[in-house]
């Protein structure tokens, strides 16, 4: 069974259908990046999966044992958060919340897991240095460390690269690939950069207030919607 299959789904913002036509699966090990427009339904969207969202109409289904709560998830990063007074194993430690229960304090597995996310992406030697201190590229790692905390099955990633400069950004997308295909990670990326996408992600959904597409990359990018837009490009 899928990890996620959504079908016939539709979803309402403030009593107005904001995206319909829903159908589509995620599968263990996908990398599914969802591009659109703003305005899309792509947030939206997020919100189903996250299960903090109903659809007012269709199913979306958890398989394989999978429950909302086991999903990591990366949100957009806001500027007030980049001031935030805590160290990164302290902040990565906090993606293991959902996991805590009625305990009150960490467990030592939990302690020892956020350790394996820091140094999987590449942070443990910054391990005790307090967040707001690191670039904002170390942030979005730190941040992505945290998801990664809280789930062993599903990541998803709310524009990632949005707030990083070239390099970064570069960095992150190899980092990500990494994440997917070396330790089977399944990962869903709402991108604001659709040429990237569509050579990073091995699937592509198409927002446009409905399913547009959903198909592989390289049928996205010969497909009609996907070379217009991405401005005629169908390699």
């Amino acid at each position: 069974m899928s990890l996620i299959q959504i079908q016939n789904a539709a979803f309402r913002y403030d009593g107005k259908e904001v995206v319909s036509e829903l159908n589509f699966t995620i599968e263990r090990g996908d990398y599914l990046c969802i591009v659109g427009e703003n305005g899309s339904g792509k947030s939206t969207l997020i919100k189903g999966l996250l299960g903090l969202k109903a659809p007012h109409n269709g199913t979306i289904t958890f398989g394989e044992g999978l429950t909302a709560r086991q999903i990591g998830y990366l949100p957009q990063q806001k500027e007030s958060q980049r001031d935030f007074p805590a160290s990164v194993q302290e902040v990565v430690l906090s993606g293991t919340l959902n996991s805590l229960g009625f305990r009150p304090f960490y467990t030592r597995r939990q302690k020892k897991n956020a350790l394996t996310q820091i140094d999987r992406v590449g942070m443990l030697p910054l391990k005790n240095t307090p967040f707001r201190e690191l670039s904002g590229g170390q942030q979005q790692r730190a941040l992505l460390a945290r998801a990664l905390a809280a789930t062993q099955t599903l990541l998803i990633l709310d524009e990632p690269i949005s707030s990083l400069d070239p390099v970064a950004a570069a960095d992150m997308y190899h980092l990500i690939e990494e994440i997917n295909r070396n330790h089977g990670v399944t990962i869903v990326m709402v991108s604001h950069d659709p040429h990237a996408a569509a050579h990073e992600a091995g699937k592509v959904l198409h927002l446009e207030n409905r399913q547009l597409f959903s198909g592989s990359a390289a049928a996205y990018r010969k497909s009609e919607i996907g070379k217009r837009f991405l401005g005629g490009e169908s390699r």
